[in-house]
């Protein structure tokens, strides 16, 4: 045997990417999983599938020029990893934000594997984006720095190559910009990102599928504990497209969501968030300078500067708005409370120690990997359509992705089961692990 312990092996990885701690983060996450099951599988040892499965396939980093419309020259760092393609065209979003950097992203991408993996769909892990901030950037300059990105992108992409999406500072308006540049550049009209504008080519239900599939999972979760969603309170964090479609569906299904987040803050609303509410949300979130502070000011209710929700009283927690933003603290607080389910909307939110904390208190948690699958799942599904140049409707999409989003369950279920518990962290692993590590293992030595 290569190494003689998981500590071993961890111990490397520390060594050897100390200054990438997201992606150090993750790794120590899908090995504490999978090191014991592994080692029951010869062939995984023989291949060296664990050494192999930590690193990149490749990692392109590029220089991204553009002119702001004061006619100052700006340069950003773009960046993308593709990081397995075991059972796949290479498959993640492009993130633009101040904090994009290589461990970052490293990190997404390496989840990306896994969650890709759970959906049951021919989609390998990668991640890509910029440091490029699209906040308080005009149309015109967010348009110059999409064609300038695409211009070194679209050497690395294509439909059966490399299919990107949206995430954090990426949405319709980016993925649009982007996807002009690369059918001039390539002079063909292809399914080379997903997250489109349903005119022309893109899926119905995309923008909602993060969230509704979170609360698909979450579902599922309660209802194999004999639990249901109506009646109980539910917090959440962030106030973005995850956020908003959760808590659209929660409120659907009969729960009551009584906090929403951003940078600045979160709001409490103890009568619960309605339909007309959230409107107003998602009305206000269309202007990416605005503050969910507005929301307190319009009904009155009450805003909290400078923290996060998970103060507050509830029975299922939903962290959907970035990596760390819930820790050991945070955990306990919501322990005492009385919550009973945990389940991430947004990647790795949960801190290594606040998910030991769930899951040895025994409380419900629902990793990212499994719980926010539905937005890859909904992209797997329109880079289909995109092949067939058949559209589905709405309601056809729904049923698909309420169908993965239980099938995930059921991996969790199947590999994470105790005689008392399910351990969702270790089914999503090993679950995702399997059909990667069989996959490479079938196309040999590459």
């Amino acid at each position: 045997m290569k190494y003689n312990s998981k500590e071993d092996f961890l111990k490397k990885v520390d060594a050897k990417y100390s200054n990438e701690k997201e992606f150090i983060q993750a790794v120590d996450e899908v090995i504490n999983s999978i090191w014991d099951f592994s080692h029951q599988n010869q062939n995984y040892i023989d291949s060296n599938i664990l050494d192999r499965i930590i690193v990149p396939e490749r990692i392109m980093i590029f220089r991204v020029p553009w002119v702001a419309d004061n006619g100052e020259v700006n340069v950003n760092t773009g960046y993308r990893i593709q990081f397995s393609s075991a059972i796949g065209p290479y498959k993640g979003g492009l993130r633009f934000h101040p904090s994009v950097n290589l461990g970052v992203l490293k990190f997404l991408a390496f989840e990306q594997i896994f969650k890709n993996s759970l959906t049951g769909l021919s989609m390998g892990g990668g991640k890509g984006g910029a440091d490029f901030d699209p906040k308080g950037k005009s149309d015109r300059e967010i348009m110059a720095f999409c064609q300038s990105f695409m211009n070194e992108l679209y050497r690395h992409i294509g439909s059966d190559t490399d299919v990107p999406a949206g995430d954090i500072g990426v949405g319709g308006k980016e993925i649009g910009y982007m996807f002009g540049q690369y059918k001039k550049l390539q002079n063909n009209f292809t399914g080379v990102l997903t997250g489109k504008n349903p005119l022309w080519g893109g899926s119905l239900l995309r923008p909602e599928a993060t969230g509704y599939g979170l609360v698909y999972f979450v579902d599922e979760m309660l209802s194999y504990h004999k639990k249901s969603i109506k009646g109980m309170t539910v917090a959440i964090s962030g106030s973005g497209n995850v956020s908003q479609y959760a808590c659209e569906k929660v409120i659907e299904m009969g729960g009551k969501v009584v906090t929403l987040s951003d940078s600045s803050g979160y709001i409490y609303d103890p009568e619960g968030i309605s339909q007309e509410k959230l409107e107003f949300v998602m009305k206000l979130k269309e202007n990416r300078s605005a503050r969910i502070s507005e929301y307190a000011d319009k009904f009155n209710t009450k805003f909290v500067e400078g923290k996060r929700p998970w103060e507050v009283k509830c029975d299922i927690a939903l962290p959907c708005a970035t990596q760390n933003e819930l820790d050991e603290n945070d955990a306990e607080q919501l322990t005492s409370n009385g919550c009973i389910l945990v389940a991430e909307g947004a990647n790795m939110p949960s801190t290594k120690e606040a998910v030991h904390h769930f899951l040895n208190h025994k409380i419900l948690f629902g990793p990212g990997k499994a719980a926010n699958a539905g937005g890859v799942a909904v992209s797997g599904i329109e880079m289909s359509q995109n092949s067939t140049r058949v559209p589905l409707q709405r309601e056809e999409v729904d049923v698909l992705l309420k169908s993965i989003m239980k099938n995930i369950h059921q991996t969790c279920i199947r590999y994470g089961s105790s005689s008392d518990f399910v351990n969702y962290v270790d089914g999503a692993n090993i679950g995702g692990f399997v059909r990667v590590a069989d996959s490479m293992i079938h196309q040999g030595i590459v």
